[in-house]
């Protein structure tokens, strides 16, 4: 046998622990992991001495606007930005125009996928809202990894980009976590308390303070962990599997993890900028630090860590949010126009690998491998097609080297709205990405991603969850 292509010499993440062993790949999955120097013939070898090799990056919480609003970015820049990330699949949110709340709009998106021809591999989550509830079981059938829900109105002008992904009052709420329950699928949660939210956005708009600080004095912990109470308390009654999304704040953190040692199926994830950024960044970067749920204080983000460590937070996720930067500066002269979030897809790997080099957090290289790829493949049923180093995976791969360093650059960054990539922009990082492998064949070499060479435009596909 052939192979297409050997690592060889590289510090391998195989079966929870790193080992120095060479891996094959044939036909965009792996074929053979040996001791060092047993490998037969290879098409192209990487030698990786000194160097690690982890499962391609799953990044659980990505927003691509296309279709709708491809002036933010398309799936072909997106998915540019994720491969030089080290992500090598994606599970996209849906917020579009319109979200895929029936199987007619997400077919359409997956058409468009394809049609742009992107370099990484993605899979769907639909959405799942109180207007059709009815859609719900009927689009499970459609090959989705989970649903998605909002529990507030479509924001200021995007009213398009949220038709069927928003659950209004607790009514919607049950209703909708019922129908959820039914597929057995998860029902991820934006878990903020819209009532307290728009209640301060009145009162500090009638003061005239729309500065930067009031964004996150609109948004108090309260809103988060009240709400995750509720949803908590609500996935219980009708069944259903929850995933809280970005959770910023020790008590709602707190209280996901008493409910998983209670038995009940919760999934919690969150952010790199919920553990590395405070509320000080909205005064340096205004609303290109905009962020639902918003940044919090320095003491919140040391207590997050303690439920990174022990395990209670089960994955990463970017919240990639492209925009344009005339749409970012709407909130200059009032914060609460401007839309909320930033992209992230490229820097999720690279700033966690950053934290195991600084050695101030407790966290390891294994539980980065764990956070940002073994447990979301697991977890949205696409282990061990995904996730995992082993022979009949597909062959996604990162190598990185940890002795050495690049600088953040936001002109250097593939997505369409990198104009708005202020907050890590100029940072050090103390380590540095070599490749991406994505099922075999290399997207990303050297912080470059270049689709017109070998056949990589057009590479990424449709992932599906596993069948029953």
């Amino acid at each position: 046998m052939k192979l297409d292509l050997a690592i060889i010499n590289g510090i391998v993440y195989v079966d929870g622990n790193f080992r120095e062993v060479d891996i094959g790949i044939k036909d965009e999955k792996f074929a053979v992991i040996c001791e060092k120097g047993l490998l037969p013939e290879a098409e192209k070898t990487i030698d990786a001495t000194g160097k690690y090799v982890i499962p391609g990056g799953i990044d659980t919480h990505v927003h691509f606007r296309d279709p709708g609003h491809t002036d933010r970015g398309t799936f072909y820049t997106e998915s540019q930005a994720a491969v030089a990330g080290g992500t090598t699949t994606i599970l996209e949110h849906p917020i579009s125009s319109p979200p895929q709340y029936n199987k007619e709009i997400l077919d359409n998106r997956k058409k468009v996928a394809k049609e742009r021809q992107g370099v990484v591999d993605y899979a769907f989550y639909a959405a799942a809202g109180g207007q059709y509830p009815e859609e719900i079981t009927k689009v499970a059938k459609e090959g989705i990894v989970a649903f998605k829900t909002f529990l507030h109105e479509a924001p200021e002008g995007r009213d398009d980009e949220f038709i069927g992904l928003t659950m209004a009052n607790d009514y919607e709420v049950y209703i909708g976590m019922k129908e959820v329950a039914k597929t057995g699928l998860l029902l991820a949660s934006h878990a903020e308390n819209n009532d307290l939210i728009q209640g301060f956005i009145d009162h500090y708009r009638k003061e005239g303070k729309v500065t930067p600080e009031y964004h996150c004095l609109s948004r108090p912990p309260i809103s988060e962990y009240s709400t995750v109470q509720k949803m908590l308390l609500f996935a219980k009654e009708t069944g259903c599997r929850l995933e809280l999304v970005h959770i910023s704040t020790p008590e709602a953190m707190e209280m996901a993890k008493q409910a998983k040692l209670e038995g009940q199926e919760v999934f919690l994830e969150t952010c790199p900028h919920y553990l590395l950024l405070t509320e000080e960044e909205l005064l340096k970067h205004g609303p290109f630090a905009k962020c639902n749920p918003p940044l919090r204080s320095q003491e919140t983000v040391d207590k997050i860590w303690d439920y990174v460590i022990d395990g209670t937070v089960d994955f990463i996720g970017s919240d990639h949010g492209p925009f344009l930067i005339e749409e970012k500066e709407n909130g200059n002269k009032d914060i609460f126009v401007a839309p909320a979030g930033f992209i992230g897809i490229d820097l999720r790997l690279p700033l966690m690998l950053n934290e195991v080099a600084k050695g101030k957090r407790g966290l390891t290289l294994e539980k980065v491998v764990e956070l940002c790829s073994t447990n979301p493949a697991k977890i949205f049923d696409i282990y061990p097609k995904k996730g995992t180093i082993q022979p009949g995976s597909d062959g996604d791969l990162v190598i990185f080297d940890m002795n050495d360093k690049f600088t953040v650059d936001r002109n250097k960054n593939y997505s369409g709205s990198k104009e708005i990539a202020r907050v890590y922009d100029g940072k050090e990082l103390h380590c540095k990405l070599n490749y991406t492998i994505l099922r075999g064949k290399v997207v990303m070499e050297d912080g470059l991603v270049d689709p017109e060479k070998d056949g990589t435009k057009g590479w990424g596909e449709l992932v599906l969850r596993n069948e029953k």
